[in-house]
């Protein structure tokens, strides 16, 4: 992998200098973070100056991989020496796994917005120019692979798009390279459900609504009918068997979320359009049948419409959505068979 010099524009802060000693530390090192300052040119809300947050698990020598997820992925993937807290993909993150970092150098960050401070429109494509000015500061010219799962998989449609020199592959699962009306409905709702929240000055349930409701659209009718039974009768009023379990899930959303970036990375995905005869270079989509947020048809549109080699995988999945997270056996084969592909290529 070769190195090219950092962006004038994008500045390491804090411990992350670079200089000869820093680098050879971090190099070593199992997994290392760090806070970088940069200035974009965000497509709806003018030049702004960020401070993007990013980890990376594995020797910078190694082929390079850039992971990312949905809207609530962060750059954590999963537990390392260094930080051993647990990470939002740790089924295929670690020794032994797909995304193994003795093998591949994983570089994630998050999202622009994911902190609650900026209060502005976010475009797919601002995540993906982020993305290479962390490329730039860690001066990793060219990606072996982005791998992208959900909003994670739009970015790197965009990033395919707007950086094709910096990319030799694309694994896109549940992405898309435009909103679905119907999906962009789901969110708009769930949007409202927090102005409806802050109106009543408890904008905290507001946003614990709107993830159940999130929830919903993730699954599907079948897990739902397997795990839960029929309503009760509870102090006067009917409870559904599910309510328990949707209430943890927004509370445990709403203890780590702000409200404005859960509002403006929604926002953010109905923003998704990117032409698809734009991206020449090869590209995996993983497309899951019993998604409601990601249609088959528009994966199907998504492969006829690429220019490069592609390849498509069709998973069935009780969990819809959010198979990504949950079937682990099938989304190993897919990784390791695309990686291996990628593999050749460069060899």
């Amino acid at each position: 992998m070769s190195f090219a010099p950092a962006a004038a524009y994008a500045e390491p802060l804090a411990y992350e200098r670079f200089d000869a000693a820093t680098t050879s530390l971090f190099e070593r090192a199992d997994a290392a973070r760090g806070e970088l300052r940069v200035e974009l040119a965000l497509r709806h809300a003018g030049l702004r100056t960020l401070t993007l947050r990013y980890e990376v698990q594995g020797d910078r020598a190694l082929p390079a991989l850039f992971v990312a997820g949905g809207i609530s992925a962060h750059r954590h993937l999963a537990p390392s020496r260094s930080y051993p807290e647990a990470g939002w993909w740790e089924s295929q993150v670690g020794r032994g796994l797909a995304l193994d970092p003795s093998r591949y150098c994983l570089v994630s960050f998050d999202w622009i917005g994911a902190d609650g401070s900026l209060d502005a429109a976010l475009d797919p494509a601002d995540q993906a120019d982020a993305v290479a000015a962390v490329l730039d500061a860690l001066r990793i010219e060219r990606l072996q692979a982005f791998v992208g799962y959900s909003y994670g998989a739009m970015v790197g449609l965009q990033f395919a798009a707007r950086h094709p020199q910096r990319l030799d592959a694309l694994v896109s699962i549940s992405g898309t390279h435009r909103a679905h009306p119907y999906a962009a409905a789901w969110r708009a709702l769930q949007r409202r459900a927090v102005a409806l929240g802050a109106l009543q000055c408890d904008e905290a349930q507001g946003l614990a609504l709107a993830r159940e409701l999130a929830v919903l659209s993730y699954r599907t009718p079948e897990e739902f009918a397997e795990r839960f039974g029929a309503a009760q009768v509870v102090d006067g009023r009917v409870r559904v068997d599910a309510e328990d379990y949707l209430d943890h899930c927004g509370a445990k959303y709403v203890a780590r979320t702000p409200a404005t970036a859960f509002l403006r990375l929604s926002e953010s995905i109905d923003l998704q359009q990117v032409d698809p005869t734009a991206i020449r270079i090869p590209v995996t989509v993983v497309a899951v049948s019993e998604d409601r947020l990601i249609p088959l048809g528009e994966s199907y549109d998504l492969v006829e419409r690429l220019r490069g080699e592609t390849r498509l995988r069709v998973l069935r999945s009780i969990y819809g959505h959010d198979a990504c997270l949950k079937e682990q056996s099938q989304i190993d084969t897919i990784l390791r068979e695309a990686l291996a592909d990628c593999t050749s290529a460069a060899a």
